[in-house]
C-alpha cells in the first residue's frame, strides 16, 4: 500500500469528516521501539535517500545509520488496521503521526508491543484555508531603484560583508536551501522573484494545497536571501537554489505541528538539501498542558529541537530564528533555537544593537545561544503586493544570516557543518565573551572565508 499517498490524502478526508461539524478528529503522535521489521537496508541506501543526500555524507565523512533506515510499514499497518490513518512519519525520532476520529483507537496502539508511547497533539480545528483564486490581482510590482547595487538591502548584506564574499564570486550557486515556514504567498507570481530557482514545494498541512495561496511570511523570509533585482533588492543568496516547504497550520498553535516540521526537514535531508532555514519555532500552545518550560531548552525535549539536532549528523546545516520574546514574559529562546549543532540567529538594527524583542539564551544545558545576530529590526523584505518593505522579527534575521553561510560554503565546500559552525562563531566580533543576549556576535563573514583558507593550507602541510 501507498503509504505516502494516503498521508497525502489525509486533508481532504479531514475536511470532509470536519464538514459534518459533528466529529472531532484527534492526532497522536506514536512513538515506536525498534524498527525490526523494516524492508530496507542500510546497504542499499538509494531506496530512501536521493544520490546529493549520500554523496553530503560521504563528503562529510559521516556514516548512514539505522536513524536514517524509514519507520517500519508494517507497523503503519497494523495502526491503519487498528482505525488509524496515517499522516506522517518521523524516522529520525521513529514516530508516526496518525489521526483518528475515536480516542478509544489511541488506547488500541499501546497494545501493540512496538509502540513505545502514545500523545495527542492535535484536535480538528479551523485550519487556514487557502486564499482565493483572485490573489494576484493584488500584485502591482513597484519599486524604487536606488543607487546601490543591493537596493534595499544593502545594509543587512554589508553589516556582515557578505558583498566582499559576493564580489569574489560567491553567490550560493550550487547550494540547495529548504526554506520550512508558514507559506509562499504569490512568490509564482511576482516579478521580483522571477530567476529564482525554485526546485519543489511540498505541504506538510494541506497537502491538496496551493502553496502559493498560503501565508505571506514564507515568502517575506525568501526574499532575504532569494531575491535578485539590482538596485532593487537582492539576497544574501541569490543564486542558490530553493525547496518550499509548509509546516505551520495557521489556525491553530498545537504540537502536532512539530510533526509536521519533522516531517519536513527529512524530505529536506532525503532531496539533498544543504542548508535548512527556519524561522518557526513553539513554546506555547492551544492546550497550556503543553507548553515547554525553560528547563525543556535542552536540544532534544521539544521534537523539533531533536530533529534539528540530528540534521548535522547528517550532513545539513540548520539555521533557526531565536525568537521574538526577549521583551514578552517567556524571554528565552523559541525550540528548536536549543538545538545542538544549529545556528541560532537573533535580531539586530543597522546599528549593531540588539532588538528588545530578540530572545534570549542560554539553553538548559548552558551552551551559548543565540549563536549570532542579524538585521532584524527594519529588515528589508519584500511584501504582499510585490514591492519591497521593512519588517521586524528574528524571522528576518535568520535568512539573511542563512544565505550569508550559503556562501560561505560555496567557497569552502570541504568544511563539515561543525566546521562551518565553528569559523563563523571564531569570525564574529564577540567571540572572546559571548553572552546569551548577542551570543558571538556580528560575524564577518569575509572574515569566516579567510579563516577557513587558513586552516585548510595549515591541515595540507
Amino acid at each position: 500500500m501507498n503509504w505516502r499517498k494516503i498521508g497525502m490524502c489525509v486533508w481532504m478526508l479531514s475536511v470532509s469528516v470536519m464538514a459534518s461539524a459533528e466529529t472531532t478528529l484527534y492526532r497522536y503522535r506514536v512513538r515506536l521501539k525498534d524498527k525490526a521489521q523494516t524492508t530496507y537496508s542500510l546497504d542499499r541506501p538509494e531506496e530512501f535517500l536521493s544520490v546529493r543526500s549520500v554523496e553530503r555524507r560521504m563528503r562529510q565523512g559521516l556514516k548512514i545509520d539505522s536513524t536514517d533506515l524509514p519507520v517500519c510499514e508494517a507497523y503503519i499497518r497494523r495502526l491503519v488496521d487498528l482505525g488509524g490513518t496515517f499522516v506522517s512519519a518521523s524516522k529520525w525520532n521513529n514516530t508516526v503521526l496518525m489521526q483518528t476520529d475515536s480516542e478509544q483507537t489511541a488506547r488500541r496502539f499501546l497494545t501493540n508491543p512496538f509502540v513505545e508511547s502514545v500523545r495527542k497533539v492535535w484536535v480538528s480545528s479551523d485550519t487556514a484555508m487557502p486564499r482565493t483564486a483572485m490573489r494576484k490581482k493584488g500584485l502591482s510590482s513597484k519599486w524604487n531603484e536606488t543607487d546601490d547595487v543591493y537596493g534595499v538591502a544593502a545594509g543587512q548584506i554589508r553589516m556582515h560583508h557578505g558583498d566582499s564574499l559576493h564580489a569574489a564570486g560567491f553567490r550560493g550557486e550550487g547550494i540547495v536551501i529548504a526554506v520550512i515556514d508558514a507559506g509562499y504567498y504569490n512568490v509564482d507570481a511576482m516579478e521580483i522573484f522571477k530567476g529564482v530557482n525554485v526546485l519543489g514545494t511540498r505541504d506538510f498541512v494541506n497537502p491538496c494545497s496551493d502553496i502559493y495561496a498560503e501565508h505571506d511570511h514564507g515568502m517575506k523570509v525568501l526574499s532575504c536571501m532569494a531575491v535578485n533585482k539590482p538596485h532593487v533588492m537582492v539576497g544574501t543568496a541569490p543564486e542558490a537554489s530553493y525547496w518550499l516547504l509548509r509546516t505551520e497550520d495557521n489556525g491553530s498553535e498545537q504540537p502536532a505541528e512539530e510533526d509536521n516540521w519533522a516531517a519536513a526537514i527529512e524530505f529536506a535531508d532525503s532531496v539533498g538539501a544543504d542548508i535548512v532555514n527556519t524561522s518557526l519555532g513553539y513554546f506555547s500552545f492551544n492546550n497550556a498542558m503543553d507548553n515547554y518550560t525553560y528547563r525543556d531548552l535542552d536540544g532534544h525535549t521539544s521534537l523539533m529541537a531533536a530533529s534539528a539536532s540530528h540534521a548535522a549528523d547528517k550532513g545539513m546545516l540548520v539555521v533557526c530564528s531565536a525568537g521574538n520574546s526577549g521583551a514578552a514574559t517567556w524571554k528565552k529562546i523559541t525550540p528548536p533555537a536549543d538545538a545542538e549543532n544549529v545556528l541560532t540567529v537573533g535580531a539586530v538594527d543597522a546599528m549593531g544593537v540588539n532588538a528588545v524583542f530578540s530572545s534570549v539564551g542560554n539553553t538548559a544545558d548552558n551552551r551559548i545561544k543565540p549563536d549570532v545576530m542579524a538585521v532584524g529590526v527594519h529588515a528589508a523584505v519584500v511584501g504582499p503586493d510585490g514591492g519591497t518593505e521593512y519588517a521586524n522579527g528574528t524571522s528576518f534575521a535568520s535568512p539573511v544570516f542563512c544565505g550569508l553561510t550559503a556562501c560561505l560554503w560555496q567557497a569552502c565546500p570541504w568544511l563539515t557543518v561543525h566546521q562551518l559552525i565553528r569559523v563563523v562563531h571564531e569570525a564574529s566580533d564577540r567571540y572572546a565573551c559571548p553572552d546569551n543576549i548577542y551570543g558571538y556576535g556580528v560575524t564577518n563573514i569575509w572574515k569566516a572565508y579567510h579563516s577557513a583558507l587558513r586552516q585548510k593550507e595549515s591541515h595540507g602541510k
